[in-house]
């Protein structure tokens, strides 16, 4: 098959595709016939050579797909056989053929194309295990989520809506800012131009925000806690601003504040295969209606890799990147 499993690290150039076997169902997996594969931050960083697969995961790179299941591993449900999913997996997504836990596959429904069903699993596993699950946002809450024309982004802005949140983003241009609003934010913020502190305590008439989902880190952090309500929430999901903070554990204690954070990748399987249960009560029928659609900025196909990490790499994407890999 055709994959995209680059021998060394480095610039989209070495996104070259290249032929690969075709990856075998095992135990409690699906073999699915990729259709489309979104493109997401981590792939970037494990091409830099930042970002290694966890141990077990393929080399080939992808976090998610939508596709044809074409074989079932034991214990697998081999009615399943024939049916459009897309699913959330550890590596090899980049490919013909991938492999899938059949605990993190959902039902492709007719209201949503497979390039759109292969640009929610990541995200949508992402944002809901820690704004919705860690974060405990809950109807009439206001969030401060940073990147907010990114995948993640745009992703809370939807489900925000669905759920009754407030949500405020931050975005690198007015445009952007702009585009942002279009999609659903109830503020959105040039953190180039504006203190989005200050902007965050204006917005909420120096109430503070009930949580904050995180994808900076870095000197952000502190920042973000004055943006923070008592009793706010604070998630850190990414640290491109660097790994490292300086905070007042006296404000965390005054304020009785909350920071966690976690990373979704090199979780267990059981987990992943919770939150898949959870998604599918909870939000799959917003899918199944067509109320949830992921906002696609662009597509590539599979043998054009290298295109979409440098669109993704020149940050001027709005929503999702996704690789087309047949139809």
């Amino acid at each position: 098959m055709l994959a995209i499993d680059p021998e060394a690290a480095g610039g989209p150039e070495v996104l070259a595709p290249v032929e690969r076997p075709v990856p075998v169902a095992g135990p409690g997996e699906y073999l699915v016939k990729v259709a489309a594969a979104g493109v997401n931050r981590p792939d970037v960083m494990q091409r830099k050579g930042m970002y290694p697969p966890p141990p077990g995961a393929p080399s080939i790179l992808g976090l998610e797909i939508a596709g044809t299941v074409v074989a079932a591993g034991e214990g697998a449900d081999a009615s399943m056989i024939g049916s459009k999913v897309c699913a959330l997996v550890a590596g090899g997504g980049y490919a013909e053929y991938c492999a899938a836990p059949a605990g993190q596959c959902l039902p492709v429904p007719p209201a949503i194309s497979m390039v759109e069903a292969a640009a929610i699993p990541e995200t949508l596993f992402t944002v809901w295990s820690n704004l919705f699950e860690r974060a405990y946002a809950i109807e009439g809450d206001t969030v401060l989520v940073h990147g907010g024309t990114s995948g993640i982004g745009t992703m809370a802005i939807l489900l925000g809506k669905l759920f009754e949140l407030v949500v405020i983003v931050t975005c690198g241009s007015d445009d952007k800012c702009a585009r942002a609003l279009e999609i659903g934010a109830a503020h959105a913020i040039n953190y180039k131009t504006q203190d989005f502190v200050e902007e965050v305590k204006r917005i909420t008439g120096g109430k503070g925000v009930q949580a904050v989902l995180d994808m900076v880190g870095g000197d952000y952090v502190p920042r973000n806690l004055q943006c923070l309500a008592p009793e706010g929430r604070h998630v850190t999901i990414a640290v491109q601003g660097g790994p490292k903070a300086t905070v007042s554990l006296v404000d965390i204690m005054l304020r009785r504040l909350t920071m966690t954070g976690s990373t979704l990748r090199a979780r267990e399987l059981a987990f992943k295969a919770l939150v898949a249960d959870e998604l599918k009560r909870e939000v799959w029928p917003h899918a199944a209606e067509g109320r949830l659609k992921p906002i696609i900025d662009a597509t590539f196909p599979l043998a054009e890799a290298a295109k979409a990490h440098e669109r993704m790499d020149g940050g001027d994407h709005v929503g999702k990147i996704v690789l087309t890999v047949e139809g």
